[in-house]
């Protein structure tokens, strides 16, 4: 039987790289989204044309009947939960932290972090062997912004990512016991559609040019990162954080 991984998220961008990959590789994929269904809905066509299995599921990460609906959803279409990826976010436009309202702090926290949370939350219910399940494994995606902070542009997104860093070594010290892997990357500048929100959509091709590698990522090198962290080749890695920055 195929494997089962739910991405949030993951209608577009490393999302939709990672169910793209995922699918190729013998998953049964489940594509949660937000607003975008058109690109979701294509998304799960090209992978079942390519004899791949997948799910599509509307539903806000920070919303809590949501989640719950998403994770049944999944487990009723495609079957018992192995992966999570928790990789839906949101980043807004550059400016200094005395700018910010507490209307921004308010939604980035909540799908940034409470939404990761949750699904985090339920996804140890379904897999953990302490409620009957078989173990598994969880990839967050978090950003290096968490190391270097996001000074004058995005302190807030730096902050979310910076608890999800903590919530991958809190969690999988917590559930290592009970047959549960949980690990994240840290992407760096990545060519996806996330960055037109900041305002400065060139932002991507000048900080890229900067890295030692000399170009921006793309979500396919994230993705197979994160398929990595979710296979039986890293079976001995919990706990970790992982940057693909181009040597950032």
């Amino acid at each position: 039987m195929d494997k089962v991984m739910l991405i949030t998220g993951g209608g577009r961008g490393i999302g939709a790289a990672t169910a793209r990959l995922a699918a190729a590789r013998g998953y049964a994929v489940c594509i949660n989204y937000l607003r975008d269904a058109a690109s979701a809905q294509a998304l799960r066509r090209d992978i079942e044309r390519a004899g791949g299995k997948a799910h599509a599921v509307a539903g806000d990460v920070s919303v809590e009947a949501d989640v719950l609906r998403l994770f049944d959803e999944t487990e009723r279409s495609l079957g018992r939960l192995d992966v999570l990826v928790n990789n839906a976010g949101i980043v807004d436009r550059g400016m200094r932290v005395e700018a910010m309202s507490a209307e921004r702090l308010q939604r980035m926290f909540a799908i940034n972090i409470t939404g990761s949370f949750l699904c985090a939350r339920e996804a140890v219910k379904r897999m953990s062997t302490r409620h009957g399940g078989k173990g598994g494994a969880t990839v967050n995606v978090s950003s290096i912004a968490a190391r270097l902070g996001g000074a004058g542009e995005y302190v807030d997104y730096a902050a979310s990512k910076g608890a999800i860093d903590t919530l991958t070594v809190g969690l999988a010290k917590e559930v290592g016991p009970d047959g549960i892997r949980v690990n994240a990357v840290r992407p760096g500048v990545i060519r996806t559609d996330i960055h037109l929100a900041s305002g400065d959509p060139a932002r991507v091709e000048r900080i890229g040019a900067t890295a030692p590698l000399g170009r921006p990522g793309e979500p396919e090198e994230i993705a197979r990162t994160i398929l990595w962290l979710a296979s039986d080749e890293a079976s001995y890695l919990t706990g970790a954080l992982v940057d693909v920055t181009g040597g950032r």
